[in-house]
């Protein structure tokens, strides 16, 4: 379990990026964490690997204080930064050389996420493309098997048939014992990832819910023209039509679609609130 209490962080005390955060994520879920550039995606990642410290507040991972970097806490915690750099070496050796830090590394796993990516054994890693070294890591790090994996832009830098594969290893990567945490502006890439979403918003969490709940609470439908109707959240104008955001008061589930989620959620912080119920939104 990741749990903040009240964490404040920012690099100028007197402009914090986040403020009184606090908040649960359960092991078994795929989180995605989404908010707008600047806003502390990355650096709310680095305060739970330990790399960032809060100004105020405590965190705990899995029982561990993520500052104290203890082994213990290191073994069972990947964090993939969206800044790569990488030795020149091949996978393999990199994979002998790393891996070892992991108990439950697994390299035959390794080796087979690198196929799946069509990655080469031979070539060296600093000769490789950006993205070709992303999906190096990024087979590394599902090969960890570490109890928490903590994923920033992952999909920056691949191309779309790379994109399905990543979204096909992250499903399988899935356990009830692990807590995967995925941040990202390119919210489509997460599409059938994640099962939770947790935005943050000038400061806040605004909202921290399984898709489950959001499909109850919310409707998202294409409407030929904007209903009229007091309890849209959000419209977007689309090719015949609108992209509408709506409160679901009838009890019939639509697909969430992250991209309107966002939006709505960014353009209503109050009503979004409103609905999902404050005590949700600071204390989960």
């Amino acid at each position: 379990m990741i749990s903040l209490n009240e964490v404040s962080f920012g690099y100028n005390r007197r402009k914090l990026l986040f403020n009184n955060l606090s908040m649960q994520l359960l092991s078994g879920h795929i989180y995605g964490l989404l908010a707008k550039n600047g806003e502390g995606k990355s650096s709310l990642l680095r305060n739970m690997a330990g790399l960032l410290f809060p100004v105020s507040g405590s965190i705990h991972v899995n029982g561990f204080e993520p500052g104290k970097r203890e082994a213990a806490f290191l073994q069972d915690l990947f964090f993939l930064s969206e800044e790569i750099y990488l030795p020149s070496t091949t996978p393999q050796k990199f994979s002998d050389c790393y891996g070892c830090f992991y108990p439950d590394f697994s390299n035959r796993q390794f080796l087979t996420n690198l196929h799946a990516f069509d990655i080469s054994l031979e070539k060296k890693l600093n000769e490789m493309s950006y993205g070709q070294q992303k999906k190096v890591l990024i087979a590394f790090a599902l090969a960890t098997n570490t109890k928490v994996l903590l994923m920033d832009e992952p999909t920056n830098g691949l191309d779309i048939p790379s994109k399905s594969q990543f979204r096909k290893l992250m499903t399988a990567a899935y356990d009830d014992d692990r807590i995967i945490l995925i941040s990202t502006h390119q919210v489509r890439d997460l599409h059938q990832v994640i099962d939770s979403v947790v935005i943050l918003h000038e400061g806040e969490i605004l909202l921290r819910n399984s898709l489950e709940e959001i499909a109850q609470r919310l409707s998202f439908i294409h409407s030929s023209g904007i209903p009229e109707n007091e309890q849209i959240l959000y419209s977007q104008p689309s090719l015949g039509g609108y992209n509408v955001v709506i409160e679901n008061n009838l009890g019939d589930e639509s697909p969430v679609d992250l991209e309107q989620l966002f939006n709505a959620a960014t353009h209503n912080p109050g009503k979004i609130k409103k609905l999902f119920g404050e005590a949700v939104c600071k204390s989960m």
